[in-house]
């Protein structure tokens, strides 16, 4: 496409090195990685390299436009000599990088301070209406994001990009999650021992490190049982966090049907590379929906507080549940009043979703060509 003029365009093609900054959870770094495909091609020139904190790097390694993954531990606790001498090094690697740009994608003030430090001579931030001089100063370009109406996050995260001047082809747009080899192995091998073939299985992924964005056991297990009774295995997954995997158990509990339960048992590749495996996802609103998306599995997403609109899985087929009976919603915040569990979801018709997954199941019937029609006719 045409790339806009924009008045205080940063010059791609001078540009050696860029720091890209998303420090956040695991979903929310997946949704930055078209950023870092409008750069390979805007600058291709360029090293790329992303920050992030340390157990989010494998939602950006094997990305093919990153040159360096650097990485924050957030185990290791703020003042102490170890979380200290590892701020150093952190520091030390970034500096002999001699960064020419940063894009920093979040409100975290360190973003601020790394900009500084590196001493690149361009660097964009979000426009925060409560920013003051520091913030301010610490930026050559400040990006706006709508304030009366709601965007998807990963346009929010491009128009840092759009702020400097360039413009996104819809080619760029695409999530990239590459699970490598080893993962791809080790799935191979789990697929094998559980007797699960591509396409004939689907994922529900029931919960999220928010408790609030959960559906009850007692839905997904009657879900699992109207999907084994339409023919389908189901593989159970979960974070290895005790409270997801207690709401996995709580399901097998419950359901009928038996399940392959591999919660807790896969790193975040190999989660990906099930996920591609998988006829489809059914989750919430969680890291695994977008992992879905950028291994083009089709989704049935079950919202709660959060907005579809600005998390919705994106670019791939998919179908969205939520309450129809409750105004209130999206409404933001952790489960009604602060409870940490949300009455929209709470009463969410089973039967909805059940509608959803089979209207979606026929919708893409060809995603694996020589598996077409339902499990219990093949």
């Amino acid at each position: 496409m045409v790339q806009p003029a924009v008045d205080d365009a940063v010059d791609f093609a001078r540009i050696r090195r860029v720091l890209v900054i998303k420090l956040r959870h695991h979903g929310d770094v997946l949704l930055t990685s078209p950023v870092f495909s409008v750069l390979r091609r805007v600058a291709p020139q360029a090293e790329v390299d992303a920050l992030v904190y340390a157990e989010t790097a494998p939602m950006l390694e094997r990305h093919p436009g990153i040159s360096i993954v650097h990485t924050i531990d957030r185990r290791l606790k703020r003042g102490r000599l170890p979380a200290l001498r590892a701020e150093l090094r952190l520091w030390r690697a970034l500096r002999r990088r001699r960064y020419d740009l940063v894009v920093h994608l979040t409100e975290h003030p360190r973003g601020a301070w790394l900009s500084r430090l590196v001493g690149a001579r361009y660097a964009v931030a979000l426009d925060r209406a409560d920013a003051g001089v520091w913030w301010r100063s610490s930026f050559t370009h400040l990006y706006a994001l709508p304030r009366n109406t709601e965007r998807h996050v990963v346009e929010q995260n491009l128009d840092a990009i759009r702020r400097l001047g360039a413009w996104p082809d819809e080619s760029d747009k695409p999530l990239v999650l590459v699970p490598g080899a080893a993962a791809e192995t080790r799935v191979a091998a789990l697929m094998a021992r559980h007797t699960l073939a591509r396409g004939r299985f689907v994922i529900v992924h029931p919960g999220s490190r928010w408790q609030f964005k959960s559906w009850t056991a007692a839905a997904n297990a009657t879900l699992v049982d109207r999907l084994a009774a339409d023919g389908w295995r189901v593989v159970l997954t979960a974070a290895p966090d005790p409270a997801e995997r207690a709401l996995t158990e709580a399901i097998r509990t419950v359901a009928s049907a038996s399940v392959v339960d591999l919660s807790g048992e896969l790193t975040l590749p190999e989660l990906g590379a099930l996920i591609g495996a998988a006829r489809m996802l059914i989750g919430v609103d969680s890291a695994p929906m977008h992992m879905a998306a950028a291994m083009q599995t089709p989704v049935v997403a079950v919202f709660g507080p959060s907005s579809e609109v600005a998390w919705a899985p994106w670019q791939v087929t998919h179908r969205i549940v939520g309450s129809a009976i409750h105004p209130c919603r999206p409404c933001n915040i952790n489960g009604c009043g602060g409870s940490n569990i949300s009455d929209c979801l709470l009463t969410l018709p089973v039967a909805r979703v059940v509608s959803a997954v089979r209207e979606l199941l026929a919708e893409t019937a060809d995603r694996f060509p020589h598996e077409t029609g339902t499990p219990a006719h093949r």
